[in-house]
């Protein structure tokens, strides 16, 4: 499909790059293999979304809760709904002291499966975690993880999918190629993949079918475990057709949105920071979008509801530029990866940190 580099050669342009030990594959196998009742809570997005469809299709067992923010003891709830016999959490940066607590409670195995940066300290010792960082391999999404352990071949595009949402160019990208040469184009980078190819358009579908009320979430889940190809979540039918609405609902939104933001840029500027309201969050992938635009510029999207500032911040030296504030503005929350953060405040240190934010990113961009 005339791409410039070969996938492994791509990534070393940007990751260092070592397999995940052969040891942890093994291990989350046999925890897979045991569990008989699982549940799976799973991060709401493209990757935690492919996560649990992996796992879950592999297994063939177990229900998926869909986690909004935190993994707070709130959703301890579903594990007295379905009473599982095996705990799963996937790509979730922020699990509660509390909800670990309750779960040690009930002595009920746990197996967390993440990429964000992490405090080991943090990680209570019945947990049977599982990052690459942690052996200073890549920070590939989790997708990239659970495949290595599912490995079915019918399965690879979702992976695939999973991969993309997260920039990451796994190297059996060129085996999907070649089952669905359709689907892909001439990319150099993931992002290339996610906003020129029509996999990119999946990733976006389901990043917005997530966004909305639980009962259409699980009718989501349902399509998606019995999907056998990514051509089924084009074609709209009974099956998938709320999945649809969703998506061309938000996008009309999320076209103008990003529009808007187009139209604000300065050419002058290191740091394009854009608000907006309204009743629906979609930092994440607007500000994942607008990375892409703008390549060299320090991204921040703005989220606004009620007396809060949710933000969503792209580009070179994101987290070491908010650990920066954070010494000062102490009250502020937020974590992920070295170029691709997320930030909580009350709305009346958004000013401040703006602030601070264009200081500090026009000295070190």
């Amino acid at each position: 499909m005339g791409k410039k580099f070969d996938c492994k050669t791509l990534n070393k342009l940007f990751y260092k790059i070592d397999m995940i030990p052969e040891k942890q594959i093994y291990e989350l196998r046999e925890h897979i293999e045991k569990a008989q009742n699982p549940v799976f809570f799973f991060d709401n997005d493209a990757d935690g979304l492919c996560s649990f469809l992996l796992l879950r299709r592999f297994c063939n067992a177990g229900k998926g809760v869909c986690v909004k923010g935190e993994l707070s003891e709130d959703y301890f709830r579903k594990i007295n709904e379905f009473h599982p016999d095996y705990i799963f959490i996937l790509d979730k940066a922020v699990v509660s002291e509390k909800f670990y607590e309750k779960i040690r409670e009930i002595n009920i195995p746990i197996v967390c499966i993440d990429h964000h940066s992490f405090n080991e300290n943090e990680i209570p010792d019945f947990v049977n975690y599982y990052n690459p960082l942690e052996n200073g391999n890549i920070s590939a999404s989790v997708s990239y993880f659970c495949y290595n352990v599912t490995r079915k071949k019918e399965d690879l595009w979702i992976a695939v999918v999973g991969c993309i949402a997260d920039k990451f160019v796994p190297e059996f990208y060129g085996d999907f190629e070649k089952l669905y040469p359709e689907l892909s184009c001439e990319y150099k980078d993931a992002f290339d993949l996610r906003y020129k190819a029509k996999i990119g358009k999946i990733v976006r579908i389901f990043n917005f079918a997530l966004k909305d009320k639980t009962t259409n979430v699980i009718s989501l889940l349902k399509f998606l475990l019995k999907v056998r190809t990514p051509y089924e979540i084009f074609e709209e039918n009974a099956d998938n057709y709320r999945m649809h609405k969703r998506f061309n609902f938000i996008e009309k939104k999320y076209q103008a949105l990003i529009k808007k933001a187009i139209e604000q840029e300065r050419f002058e500027d290191n740091v394009l920071f854009f608000k907006y309201g309204g009743d629906m969050s979609i930092s994440s992938d607007l500000s994942d979008e607008l990375c892409y635009i703008f390549p060299k510029k320090l991204i921040a999207v703005v989220y606004i509801k009620d007396v809060f500032a949710n933000i969503s911040i792209r580009g070179k030296n994101a987290l070491n530029i908010f650990k920066e504030i954070a010494k000062e503005m102490k009250t502020i929350g937020g974590g992920g990866h070295e170029m691709s953060i997320g930030v909580r405040m009350n709305l009346k240190l958004l000013d401040e940190f703006e602030k601070k934010l264009l200081e500090i990113a026009n000295r070190k961009i």
